[in-house]
């Protein structure tokens, strides 16, 4: 069929029509365009800038084009004006200044710079000038300094988002005139910001348009204003992590449209009664991990079927998860995770089609896991660690897995051949399980996402599949199994490895040279093997690594000094004991331990880049007791060289490594005196250098050692006086064991004058014979002074005998040998009233 007849008037009028459109569009105004280009060129472009972006928007920025039709760039149709810029996650990086031609766009209406570097550039004040915006949204792109109240001015704000700069301020001056003065505020996200100074109750004159609201790590304290929770028109509140804030949630009159609640990590109480769950039929998201609740009645939250995330995490609920949850069918998200829940798990979560993470770690559940959690179509991630589950793992029916953590349960049997078939799996923990056998399959292999792999402390058998070397892994744990053969041959260039941990197996061989491809690799242990080789000098071109482990295996021969530049400058935990190394002490190494020159005030715990939820965790001899860290600390410092052939001298430089918390050199063959040097690690917690051949005294200045617990000078050739006061007063007789040559209380034997210490510590440096007599006095002068007496000697013996005992010559020896005979007494004396 046609189309009907068009007159000649009415296309005429069709024309006028479509020229009056198009003449009534302009193009972008010359110097707009001018502003956005010199814009652009003062940020570089720079890919670690923002977090999750494939191509900077400002590349569609071109002279001589419209720029209306930029990416991120919206015009006014009629007037040309740009008045919307959306320039999130586009790479941007540089300081904006005060002067940027940003601030020449009066027109703008929507600015939107979140996820880009402004490298802590502070907010200018002219962002006040923007008298026509609705939104400004400067979220997650590196502000610093004081939010400026001219932010106040902007009274058309409907969205207000300035969160994720953690170095950012709100003041309470400029808070109170925002909430003043943005009365059509209807989202308000001020997420990190710190508003410590800022009171609670000012918050009582938010506007009641205010749809959302997020003051999450705000470090806000005090009583938190009850009628914000009544606001009604309030869907979203998010008060979490502000661990000083208190006050009470109501449990009526709430808004009717409340979706989304989040008071984790806060002391608000909640009182969890029917009252307050009739009026919380809307919510979709709740929160309330470590949080204050009160009357927990876990069955009533099966009323809030139009949940889909629901965090109860870190309380003290002590029930089985009520039959209830079953009704919760939109839930995509459950964690009840560190609480005390009990029982079994039965069909409570079974119809759960559209839950994709689950989280029961750290309770008491029992039982078998049940198998329909394996058959749950939509599951992505489920953890369980930390329970009493026993028996076998089922088949997993469905390929969705992500992420899947069993670790510390009592489970056994073979790992099932579906969980190498989860094309997608990116973490695999299946840890302390003690009684899982078999091989690892070499399936294994097909697992090209796999980043985390910890089948540690079981039961495991056969060899290490080879594809493990040169995945993208980032963990690869396989430490106190029962695995043979050798370690995988080749680690392929730029892989990601951060962690390797096969301590506690039966590996054979060599360590592979190609390990050195590992650039980013901060922890190797390959302790408890039976590996022979000699020392792998070529770990030092590891410029990340943290902890060495390489202890009671068959490694043998010297551990020369270093032949890289900063070799093992980042090093904390050094440990070669239980080796057959031989030699002198490797002292060129301990000349660029820098990370062990200085402690560490940092806390946090040691884990993957990536995955900071995994900790990464050694095996270690601390102050003599065998022990796995689960966590390790930055702060900790070792160094343990014990049971090995060491031989020489303890270099003085070792007093270098001021941040020491535990140096152990025992059961090698050390000779000469202990380094007076030694007293200058402060930080040392555990020293132990028995059982070798040290000779001399103990250096006094180890007992200014005020956090040393644990000291083992046994067996060794010591003497003198054990070094009273101070630290000293605290080790008993099975530190000084073995030295016969000691005396002092804590061996039972009387010190005499002849063994009482001739200097004071400031006098000379014990234990280090280069400094015995002082600055400019030294072994050319003992020589020349011993030549010259041997010389005198033997001409008055001849004198002596020729002239047959001359009187002279004895009354003046005798008389000087009664005075030196009078003041040592009288100085024997002095010493032992001193020292009781």
């Amino acid at each position: 069929m046609g189309f009907p007849p068009i007159s000649s008037l009415s296309f005429i009028l069709f024309l006028f029509h479509f020229h009056s459109t198009i003449s009534s569009s302009h193009f972008c105004a010359p110097h707009q365009s001018l502003s956005l280009l010199q814009f652009k060129e003062s940020f570089s472009i720079n890919s670690s800038a923002s977090w999750n972006c494939h191509h900077p928007k400002t590349e569609s920025w071109k002279e001589g084009t419209d720029c209306c039709l930029w990416d991120g760039v919206t015009c006014d149709l009629k007037t040309g004006h740009v008045t919307g810029l959306d320039l999130a996650c586009s790479m941007l990086y540089g300081t904006l200044h005060s002067n940027s031609t940003l601030f020449s766009l009066h027109h703008l209406q929507k600015l939107h710079l979140s996820d880009n570097d402004f490298n802590f550039s502070h907010i200018s004040s002219r962002f006040g000038q923007f008298s026509n915006l609705t939104l400004l949204n400067l979220n997650f792109s590196v502000f610093a300094g004081q939010v400026p109240s001219e932010i106040t001015h902007l009274s058309k704000l409907v969205s207000l988002d300035l969160s994720d700069n953690d170095d950012l301020s709100l003041e309470p001056i400029c808070f109170n005139k925002i909430v003043r003065n943005l009365t059509n505020l209807r989202e308000l996200d001020l997420e990190c910001v710190n508003m410590s100074l800022v009171a609670p109750n000012s918050l009582m004159n938010l506007s009641s348009s205010l749809s959302s609201l997020s003051l999450q790590y705000c470090g806000l304290q005090g009583k938190f204003p009850g009628n914000i929770f009544l606001l009604p028109n309030l869907e979203s509140l998010d008060l979490s992590y502000n661990e000083g804030l208190t006050g009470s949630f109501p449990s009526s009159n709430l808004s009717n449209v409340l979706s989304d609640l989040s008071l984790s990590n806060t002391r608000i109480s909640v009182y969890l009664e029917n009252n307050l769950i009739s009026n919380l039929k809307s919510l979709e998201y709740m929160f309330l991990r470590n949080c204050n609740i009160i009357r927990s009645d876990l069955t009533l939250l099966g009323n809030l079927t139009n949940l889909t995330y629901l965090d109860l995490s870190n309380n003290n609920f002590s029930s089985q998860i009520p039959s209830s949850f079953g009704n919760l069918v939109n839930l995509s998200y459950l964690d009840l995770s560190n609480n005390q829940l009990v029982g079994p798990i039965h069909s409570q979560l079974n119809t759960l089609s559209n839950l994709r993470n689950l989280y029961l770690s750290n309770n008491l559940f029992n039982g078998t896991i049940p198998s329909f959690l394996f058959a749950l179509p939509s599951l992505q991630s489920l953890d369980l660690h930390n329970n009493n589950f026993i028996g076998n793992i089922s088949e997993i029916q469905h390929d969705s897995l992500r992420f899947l953590d069993l670790s510390n349960n009592h489970l056994l049997g073979p790992i099932p051949s579906s969980i190498f078939k989860q094309e997608n799996l990116t973490t695999l923990i299946l840890a302390s399980n003690s009684k899982l056998t078999g091989e690892i399959s070499s399936s294994i292999c097909k697992l090209r996402f796999l980043r985390v792999l910890d089948l540690s402390n079981n039961s495991l058998s056969g060899s290490i599949p080879l594809c493990l070397g040169s995945n993208m892994l980032l963990v690869l744990h396989l430490g106190m199994n029962n695995l043979q053969g050798t370690i995988p041959l080749t680690f392929s260039k730029d892989n990601s490895l951060e962690y390797l941990n096969l301590n506690g197996n039966e590996l054979e061989g060599k360590i592979p040279p190609s390990i050195i491809n590992c650039t980013i690799l901060e922890v190797i242990d390959l302790g408890n093997n039976k590996i022979e080789d000699t020392f792998p000098s070529f770990l030092e071109r590891l410029s990340e690594l943290q902890i060495l482990v390489l202890k009671s295996n068959k490694l043998q021969g010297f551990v020369k000094g270093p032949t890289a530049y900063n070799s093992f400058s980042k090093l904390r935990i050094f440990d070669i004991s239980h080796n057959n190394f031989s030699g002198p002490l490797p002292t060129g190494y301990f000349n660029s331990l820098e990370a062990m020159m200085a402690s560490d005030q940092n806390m946090i715990y040691m884990n993957a880049t990536n995955y900071s939820s995994y900790a990464y965790s050694i095996e270690m001899t601390w102050k003599g007791v065998e022990i796995e860290f689960t966590k390790i600390r930055n702060t900790i410092r070792v160094l343990d060289l014990s049971n090995n052939n060491f031989t020489g001298e303890i270099p003085k430089v070792m007093g270098k490594l001021k941040g020491l918390q535990q140096l152990n050199l025992s059961h090698n063959s050390l000779t000469g005196h202990i380094q007076s040097s030694l007293g200058n690690l402060t930080n040392l917690e555990s020293l132990d250098l028995s059982s070798n051949l040290l000779t001399g005294r103990i250096p006094t200045q180890l007992g200014g050692l005020t956090f040393l617990a644990i000291l083992n000078l046994s067996h060794n050739q010591l003497e003198g006086p054990i070094p009273s006061g101070e630290q000293f007063n605290t080790f008993d007789a099975s530190s000084f064991e073995g030295n016969l040559g000691l005396c002092g209380s804590q061996v039972l034997k009387k010190c005499y004058g002849d063994e009482a210490p001739s200097l004071s510590p400031s006098s000379f440096d014990e234990g280090d014979d280069s400094t015995l007599f002082g600055e400019g006095f030294g072994w050319k002068a003992v020589i020349v002074g011993y030549g010259c007496g041997f010389v005198f000697g033997v001409a008055m013996g001849y004198v002596v005998f020729r002239t047959k005992k001359p009187a002279w010559f004895l009354r003046m020896v005798e008389d000087k040998w009664n005075l030196q005979s009078k003041k040592t007494k009288k100085n024997v004396g002095r010493y032992v009233a001193r020292r009781n």
